[in-house]
């Protein structure tokens, strides 16, 4: 088994595989999956799945197994994700949480029921890499086929362009209108994904969630373009918290008939998507979805707000973001026609009510989600360090870029009324 490479690149529990991950438990997984009894591990080679910042929520690393079966020698990459075993703030934030449960439940039922739906339709889109194993007990660990193998790539380096941003809502499109499809049809389906973004346990309590606003006012009294906005922000500073707290109880426990509820993603931003492109011209060719840890049926406005903040460039969210919002509905309803769907069909002025009623979800993005992104597109960001280090965050909320999307963002609020007090 080989060490991996001591690189600030790379988050530090993902630098040294644990101890049970090695051959033994390589050849049980590979065996199993090959159906190979007589399968036997000749070489283990360990390195870290995904760079820094790329995720928080687990620890993945990237093994490429040598082995022979009766058919010969082969040589597969797999990655391998699984929860925090050293002490600290990931632990402690995910020891009590239900992800691997909700993850393993999406990759083995409602995943392929999605794309069943779309295959008896003539659509081939993928919507997930296939998992070979998974277990809760003794540990909870996932293993997929390693999509950097297929040829896919996530993007660090450059901002997505439209036609890259597209394919992702499409993605989503088809996949919010299987899920309309399935709890119309076989609701059990669905049941108990009901876990999203704040009922993570401790989630609210994370000292970065109660630094966002106070951060955001320091911002707002120190650009003088922005402080006609601070008195409304310090009108809610006190009860922010219990204000989005409450809109979000009221969506989850009081639905509303016409709420347009899906199976959400609950984390649909840009280092939970890998892109291919071809390899000799370069044309873009698909994008595959990771990170199915907080689904949840909510309204598919949760995935919309979250994808504006965190998906797109700050380009496409100034110019672009009512055109791709468009383009996803486009795609929505063309595919609740084509695979058949008998419920009510949504409506585009829908949609664009529901989009706004959720205006604290709106401000938690912007104030403290936000300035966390632009920071991330630094090369080498430590997001977990980030989310520990009060001096780092409240840097963030000043950083140039944000500054300028804050001062673009606002104003539009604005326009829309989220300033009025209710």
């Amino acid at each position: 088994m080989s060490a991996n490479p001591d690189n600030d690149n790379f988050n530090a529990d993902e630098l040294v595989a644990p101890e049970w991950l090695n051959g033994q438990f390589i050849t049980k997984v590979l065996s199993e999956h090959e159906k190979a009894p007589e399968l036997k591990v000749t070489g283990l080679h360990f390195s870290p799945a995904s760079a820094k910042g790329d995720h928080y929520a687990s620890v993945m690393f990237r093994v490429k197994a040598e082995y022979t079966t009766r058919k010969g020698a082969s040589i597969k990459s797999l990655i391998i994700k699984t929860m925090p075993e050293q002490e600290g703030h990931k632990k402690d934030m995910l020891g009590d949480s239900p992800i691997f449960k909700t993850e393993i439940g999406m990759y083995s039922k409602v995943l392929p029921e999605f794309e069943s739906i779309l295959r008896n339709a003539g659509d081939d889109a993928k919507l997930y890499v296939d998992c070979i194993y998974h277990s809760l007990e003794p540990r909870q660990v996932m293993i997929f086929e390693d999509l950097v193998e297929m040829g896919y790539t996530v993007i660090r380096d450059r901002e997505l362009n439209l036609d890259e941003v597209r394919s992702v809502y499409s993605k989503l499109a088809k996949w919010h209108a299987a899920s309309f499809k399935v709890q119309n049809e076989q609701p059990t389906v669905l049941k108990g994904y009901t876990t999203g973004l704040f009922e993570m346990p401790k989630f609210l309590e994370e000292v970065f969630i109660g630094t966002g606003i106070p951060f955001f006012l320091e911002l707002l009294d120190k650009e003088p373009e922005l402080r006609k906005y601070k008195p409304y922000f310090e009108s809610i500073k006190g009860d922010f918290l219990q204000r989005l707290k409450k809109e979000w109880t009221q969506m989850r426990q009081n639905p509303k008939p016409d709420q347009y509820y899906v199976l959400c993603h609950g984390d649909f931003h840009l280092r939970n998507m890998m892109f291919k492109h071809n390899k000799q011209t370069g044309v873009f060719e698909d994008c595959m979805l990771l990170d199915f840890q907080i689904c949840s049926i909510s309204p598919l406005t949760i995935d919309l707000i979250y994808s504006i903040y965190m998906l797109m460039e700050p380009q496409q969210r100034w110019d672009h973001w009512e055109d791709l919002l468009k383009h996803y509905f486009s795609v929505l309803v063309g595919t609740l026609k084509k695979i058949g769907y008998k419920g009510e069909m949504p409506t585009e002025d829908g949609l664009w009510q529901r989009l706004h009623q959720q205006k604290y979800y709106h401000f938690l993005l912007i104030s403290t989600f936000l300035p966390l992104m632009w920071a991330l597109r630094e090369d080498g960001t430590d997001f977990g360090d980030l989310l520990q280090n009060d001096e780092k965050r409240r840097n963030c909320s000043f950083l140039q870029g944000y500054v300028k999307d804050i001062t673009i963002l606002l104003p539009r609020l604005d326009q829309l009324g989220y300033f009025k007090q209710t």
